[in-house]
């Protein structure tokens, strides 16, 4: 890897991080929730969502949104269809069954993502790579093995619905990028999300605190961060994608620690601890590995 392309490629791993960053608030911001539960969540944070990228699709084409929507074609509806199942896989999960267990199971995208890209992209995985997957994924068991259970069986299947079209979305992103802008997928995902939770949402419930609160989350916690995801998908290999999408359940009561009073246990902190020096020991052998070598 060359000058330019390791420097596209540390843009690409920071865009990817502050995606991370973004999809981590949602915990803390839904605590502050003062009437609006499950599903509604789900509808509101969805709708506000596809609001964010219309706007944002309405000023890059200068007043034709659906342009780049109709040019994404079946790959477009395909990336949409696995965006909105990602929306509302989670929350029909957490209903079913733990938190615990929902992250637990959410957690395997790379396990997916990387055999997946393999047969698709032909893309080789390192062994390195194998091995932060898997400590990666320890740490997240570290993390939550207090609460998980057998319990909520239907749950868990349901939650592995996210990691799927998680694995899915990142391969068809990498396979499509140089031909189709699939960021506007996001809309019909969006879109999709919302048909599909409005009628388990009535009656409504949230008042103008939760509508503010789901507002935000909506623009900034999905609409934001999805579109960028695309971006970086040009740059990294599907399994790094799916690695360093992880530092979401690693930030996520980190935040909640932070804002919203909740106890960090110590399994957290040693979890995250060490999901964490897994994706930077991968990315920094990553960068050994590509450095030039003097003849």
């Amino acid at each position: 890897m060359d000058g330019p392309d390791r420097r596209t490629h540390r843009r690409a791993v920071a865009l990817l991080c502050f995606c991370s960053l973004c999809w981590s608030i949602a915990g803390v911001f839904t605590r502050h929730l003062e009437q609006a539960q499950g599903f509604e969540i789900t509808f509101w944070r969805s709708l506000f969502c596809a609001i964010g990228v219309l706007l944002a699709l309405t000023w890059q084409q200068r007043g034709n949104p659906l342009r780049p929507v109709v040019a994404m074609g079946l790959p477009g509806l395909l990336a949409g269809t696995m965006w909105g199942a990602m929306f509302v896989c989670f929350i029909l999960a957490i209903t079913r069954t733990s938190v615990a267990n929902t992250l637990l199971v959410s957690s395997i995208t790379p396990l997916l993502a990387a055999p997946l890209g393999w047969l698709v992209l032909r893309e080789r995985v390192a062994a390195r790579t194998w091995l932060a997957i898997g400590a990666a994924l320890g740490g997240i068991w570290w993390m939550v093995r207090d609460g998980v259970s057998a319990e909520g069986l239907s749950g868990m299947l349901i939650a592995l619905g996210v990691p799927t079209a998680a694995a899915i979305n990142i391969v068809l992103l990498r396979r499509m990028h140089a031909t189709v802008d699939l960021a506007p997928a996001a809309l019909i995902g969006a879109a999709l999300s919302c048909l599909v939770t409005l009628p388990l949402a009535l009656p409504f419930q949230a008042n103008l605190n939760d509508i503010a609160i789901l507002a935000l989350l909506g623009f900034v916690q999905l609409a934001l961060p999805c579109m960028l995801f695309v971006r970086a998908a040009k740059h990294l290999s599907a399994q790094e994608m799916a690695l360093i999408a992880l530092l979401e359940v690693v930030l996520g009561p980190l935040w909640a620690w932070l804002f919203a009073g909740e106890a960090m246990g110590v399994a957290t902190l040693q979890g995250g601890l060490m999901v964490l020096a897994a994706l930077v020991m991968n990315e920094l052998a990553g960068r050994r590995w590509a450095a030039p070598r003097p003849a």
